[in-house]
Formats: C-alpha cells, structure tokens, sequence
C-alpha cells in the first residue's frame, strides 16, 4: 500500500472485536460494535506551529491505540477497511 496521511493524520487499522463474550455466549454480527481499538499503519510528519516549527507526532506505525467511538474517516485502501485521523482523536497508547 502506497499510502502517506499529511501533516497530524493517521492511518489505523481496527482491531477486530471478540466473538464471544466472557461468559461464552456468541456475538451475532448485527449486536457487535466498532472496537475503539487499532494499530497505528501510518503517520504524517506532524502539525506545524504558527511560527513553521514541525510538532512531532506522539504516536508511530506499529503503536496500538485507543480512539473515540466517532473518530476518523472510514476508508478502503486495497480491499483493507482502514480510518484516517488527526492525533488528537487518539485517547492513549496500550502498553
């Protein structure tokens, strides 16, 4: 995939939600909701100060996130579902 986000976007993937819940019981696919959890595919070189001064980006590809449940625009690049969006719609890494 040939693709880059600009400036303080980023390209992450959705980590697939569980099948079945704690107690065993089988998720239909029509209950199930969109994780708020991905990796982190790629990322633009950062926003820029007022003053042209680049803000580096506080995530990098591989990193796993937790964003907001709207967050993003969903997207399909080579058959893969995909969201782009800015750093500040991710709410933290998972260590």
């Amino acid at each position: 995939m040939a693709f880059k986000p600009l400036h303080d976007r980023v390209l992450v993937k959705r980590v697939e939600s569980e099948e079945k819940t704690a107690g065993g019981l089988i998720i239909p696919d029509s209950a199930k909701e969109k994780p708020a959890e991905g990796e982190v595919v790629a990322v633009g070189e950062g926003a820029r100060k007022d003053s042209g001064e680049l803000i580096e980006m506080a995530v990098k590809a591989g990193d796993k996130i937790l964003f907001g449940k709207w967050s993003g625009t969903e997207i399909t690049l080579d058959g893969q579902e995909l969201l782009i969006m800015k750093e500040s719609d991710i709410l933290g890494i998972i260590a």
